[in-house]
């Protein structure tokens, strides 16, 4: 159908064009793509199995749906997908405030402009993009906010009385008939503006001011919330929840593949910070490590969740850590270092909420702690698994790497040298090569050098080295030497 071409209400009439709910325009259109095998909600990862599959079958279903889980986890992503399932155009009376269905108007101003202009009333079109309204609910918000009041200003200027309906200025939800409407954070909304959703959502009838008007809205509720508002802030009201159709619960990734690609398509990168940093893949499963460790940290709330957001921003920060130390260096290109993993500590410490425990340690020790426990769960899978107490420590593989330390002093690694005295430094510590060669051989060139920083950091993560924050750096030295500098 060419929109631009149907005008008026005569030429709707005169074309294919047939009324339809916004429910079963988002039915319709999600068959045709089920059927099609075209993706449905692209960009949405690691709910292939799991959130989807229930998110199809409630639209199938024409419901309202209730998006249940903790902060971060694609809640708001998926409703804003939703509009993806609507029509290019649909219809609407010109000048009409609540977007009437020319075939089906609702609105006095509609019903009146086409007693009065019959087939050569005006109409517009509107575009699926504008057809999506989203609301964070907040203590604050209104019954007029939500549906509308008396406006005495419009009443003044057409000498109308307040007991005439055509005062009223009605609000967000009558505004978003016909579209998809996001309520966030559902139970912190106050008990009593929940209760005014009840007719909306079952009778589709509203009342302003005394005004009982029958509009029968035609809108796809979504609503998010977090299960732990239920407890902590609010609650949705049980006949609230009742009128809602399909409750739907997300959850994080459970996978570091999908965790990494969803923080790859959701950083805020440059060209130049892709092309000029280079970021070892052992590096991304780390960082992704990091948030897996927090979620199951005694130092941290697990009922208030640890948002995708903590990797999105932490890796922004690893790459602009690496890339600011290039620039101090006069370097074009460099690549990320285990010790750059310090530089996303202020990503973690304002996406976490300690427990009393972790008040006790610090954000910024709990930070640290989620990091060696990301190595010490990934240093098993490269080498050789680190026992604290051994049998005979002379044979261990690592017995070479502790002896270097106990025979040198003060090996440190400063945050701001350049790659190639980095790298002169690493060099020094031979036993790295030969542990490498065994059990890595095959490991990339360009991954060489964070390889060895991380044996080091795995080394210090199970108590073998000691590692000491210096001015500008760190100093690694064996647990022998460091005790006894120390006393």
């Amino acid at each position: 159908m060419k929109a631009d071409k149907i005008k008026t209400l005569g030429d709707l009439k005169k074309s294919s064009y047939q009324s339809k709910s916004i429910k079963d325009e988002l039915r319709d259109n999600l068959i045709e793509k089920l059927k099609s095998g075209m993706p449905v909600f692209e960009g949405v990862h690691g709910f292939e199995n799991t959130v989807i599959p229930e998110l199809e079958r409630a639209i199938l279903s024409r419901h309202n749906i209730n998006l249940l889980g903790l902060r971060g986890q694609a809640k708001t992503r998926l409703a804003r997908k939703m509009v993806e399932l609507l029509d290019e155009y649909i219809p609407f009376v010109a000048g009409s405030e609540i977007n009437d269905d020319p075939l089906q108007p609702i609105s006095r101003y509609a019903k009146d402009l086409i007693q009065e202009h019959g087939d050569n009333t005006p109409i517009e079109w509107l575009h699926r993009s504008n057809r999506f309204f989203e609301k964070l609910a907040t203590p604050d918000v209104t019954v007029a906010d939500l549906i509308g009041d008396i406006d005495p200003i419009k009443a003044a200027n057409m000498k109308l009385s307040f007991a005439d309906d055509r005062v009223i200025h009605f609000g967000m939800i009558p505004r978003a008939n016909r579209c998809i409407f996001v309520i966030n954070e559902l139970p912190d909304l106050q008990a009593r503006i929940q209760v005014a959703l009840f007719n909306i959502l079952q009778e589709g009838d509203v009342q302003i001011r005394g005004f009982k008007i029958r509009l029968n809205l035609d809108i796809q509720f979504i609503f998010t919330a977090n299960p732990e508002d239920y407890t902590n802030r609010g609650s949705i009201v049980t006949p609230l929840k009742d009128r809602i159709g399909s409750q739907i619960l997300t959850h994080y990734p459970d996978s570091i593949t999908i965790a990494r690609t969803i923080t790859s398509q959701e950083a805020k990168l440059n060209k130049e910070q892709s092309e000029n940093v280079y970021v070892p893949s052992l590096a991304k499963d780390l960082l992704e490590q990091v948030s897996f460790e927090a979620r199951d940290s005694e130092y941290i709330d697990n009922k208030s969740g640890v948002s995708a957001r903590l990797s999105i921003t932490a890796y922004e920060n690893l790459i602009s850590t690496a890339e600011r130390r290039a620039l101090k260096t006069g370097s074009s290109k460099t690549s990320v270092r285990l010790s750059d993993f310090m530089g996303i500590i202020p990503a973690i410490t304002g996406k976490v909420e300690l427990v009393y425990e972790g008040e006790q340690e610090g954000a910024a020790i709990v930070a640290q702690h989620l990091i060696n426990d990301a190595i010490k769960s990934y240093f098993p899978a490269y080498f050789p698994k680190i026992e604290k107490l051994e049998k005979n420590p002379d044979k261990s593989p690592y017995a070479k790497i502790i002896e270097w330390f106990f025979n040198e002093s003060g090996f440190e690694l400063l945050d701001d040298i350049s790659d190639v005295e980095y790298k002169k430094q690493l060099d020094l510590i031979k036993p790295l090569d030969e542990l490498i060669q065994k059990y890595q051989p095959e490991l990339a060139k360009e991954d060489i050098y964070f390889i060895k920083e991380f044996i080091l950091w795995g080394l210090v993560s199970y108590d073998k080295l000691s590692k000491d924050r210096i001015v500008d750096g760190y100093q690694f030295s064996d647990m022998i030497g460091n005790y006894i500098n120390k006393m």
